[in-house]
C-alpha cells in the first residue's frame, strides 16, 4: 500500500465508554501503513465524557483531532462537518467511519489498499454480521431498493458508514447536499452512481456497538423496546424520507441534476 496521508473522518455522540479502545486500534493498524495518519472527530455536543476523553487523547495521541460542535446536530450534519474538517487538512484518501466502532481496526489498511489498487474514487465498506436489531435493517434493505430503483443499480449496503473517497470526488459529493442533511450517505450513494464515479464494494466484519453505546444511543437506552423501532427513530425515517425525495429524488432535485464527476 502506497505510503501516503490518510485522514479519517469521525462523528461521536456519547460514545465515551468504547471511543478510547476503537481510537488505539485504529491506530496501531494504520500508522505503520501511511507516510502521515490524522483522526478527526467531530463530538456533537456528547453529554457524557466524550469531549473530556477526546481532549485527554489528544496529549498522547498526536494523529487525533478533536472538535466539539457548537451545538447538537445529529448524525447527518455531524458526520458532513467531520468530512468537511478532514479536507482541511489536505490528505490524500479520506475514510469515514462512525465513532461506535462498529469495526474491527484491521480492516482499514485492507479498505485503504483496495482503494488504491482498484483506483476507484470511492469504496464502499459493506457490512456483514450486522447485530443491529431487525428494524433497522429492514430499513437499511428498503432504502436500498429505492436507491436502486432510482439509480438504475444495486448498491450493496446503501448507508455504510464505514468509505474511502479520493478528496475530489468527496468535495463533488459535498457539494451537491446540504450541511443539514440527516441521512447524507444516502445522497452520497445515489449521486456516486448518477454521476459516473468509480464505486467498488468491499466485505467488511460488522461488530456490536462497543461499551455503552450498545443499544444505539441516538436512538435512545429503553431496552424494554429492543423489538419495536423506537418513537424516534420512527420520526427520523419519516423526516429521512421527505428529505431523500426532496434533495435527491424530485424531478429538480438538486443532488439530482448534479452533473457528470471528473476527475
Amino acid at each position: 500500500m502506497p505510503r501516503r496521508h490518510v485522514a479519517i473522518v469521525m462523528p461521536a455522540y456519547n460514545e465515551s465508554d468504547g471511543l478510547e479502545a476503537f481510537l488505539t486500534e485504529i491506530v496501531a493498524h494504520v500508522s505503520p501503513a501511511v507516510d502521515k495518519l490524522s483522526i478527526v472527530v467531530v463530538n456533537d455536543r456528547s453529554t457524557d465524557g466524550t469531549a473530556e476523553l477526546l481532549a485527554s487523547l489528544g496529549e498522547a495521541m498526536p494523529e487525533l483531532i478533536g472538535i466539539t460542535s457548537v451545538r447538537n446536530q445529529g448524525h447527518g450534519p455531524t458526520a458532513l462537518a467531520a468530512y468537511r474538517a478532514g479536507l482541511e487538512l489536505n490528505p490524500d484518501v479520506v475514510v469515514h467511519v462512525d465513532g461506535d466502532g462498529q469495526f474491527l481496526g484491521q480492516e482499514f489498511p485492507r479498505l485503504i489498499a483496495a482503494h488504491e489498487e482498484l483506483g476507484v474514487d470511492v469504496l464502499h465498506g459493506v457490512r456483514h454480521g450486522r447485530m443491529d436489531p431487525w428494524y433497522r435493517q429492514v430499513i437499511t434493505a428498503l432504502v436500498g431498493a429505492a436507491v436502486a430503483l432510482a439509480a438504475g443499480s444495486r448498491v450493496p449496503d446503501v448507508n455504510t458508514p464505514l468509505r474511502v473517497y479520493r478528496p475530489s470526488a468527496l468535495r463533488f459529493l459535498l457539494a451537491l447536499v446540504p450541511e443539514n442533511a440527516s441521512v447524507p450517505h444516502v445522497h452520497f450513494s445515489l449521486a456516486e452512481k448518477r454521476s459516473g464515479m468509480g464505486v467498488a464494494y468491499a466485505r467488511v466484519r460488522s461488530i456490536p456497538r462497543r461499551g455503552d453505546s450498545a443499544h444505539g444511543t441516538m436512538w435512545g437506552k429503553n431496552r424494554t423496546a429492543a423489538f419495536v423501532p423506537p418513537k424516534r427513530l420512527r420520526a427520523f425515517i419519516s423526516a429521512a424520507a421527505r428529505e431523500v425525495w426532496n434533495v435527491s429524488l424530485r424531478p429538480g432535485a438538486p443532488a439530482r441534476h448534479g452533473g457528470v464527476f471528473s476527475s
